[in-house]
């Protein structure tokens, strides 16, 4: 089992010491820096990629949420017709 009181790069983290401290500030920075050392940048290719399905499966619940909404004009128009 893994230590938990340790990040994968081995930044010990800041949480309480059981003395009722809180965590230091310059522990808080450390951890940031050792999380963004793990981000991998996209490659150009893939950024497009991704950008492409974003939009698509935002179309797609637009046009779900429009469909509902106009089911839901013509049950109401039909509901309370006068």
């Amino acid at each position: 089992m893994a230590n938990p009181a340790h990040d994968t790069e081995g930044v010990a983290r800041g949480g309480p010491t059981g003395t009722g401290q809180p965590a230091r500030p310059s522990s808080f920075v450390e951890q940031v820096l050792a999380e963004l050392r793990k981000v991998v940048q996209p490659t150009r290719q893939e950024l497009i990629t991704y950008t492409i399905v974003v939009l698509v499966f935002v179309a797609a619940v637009m046009g779900y949420v429009f469909g509902l909404d106009q089911i839901f004009r013509w049950l109401m128009g039909v509901v309370f017709a006068s």
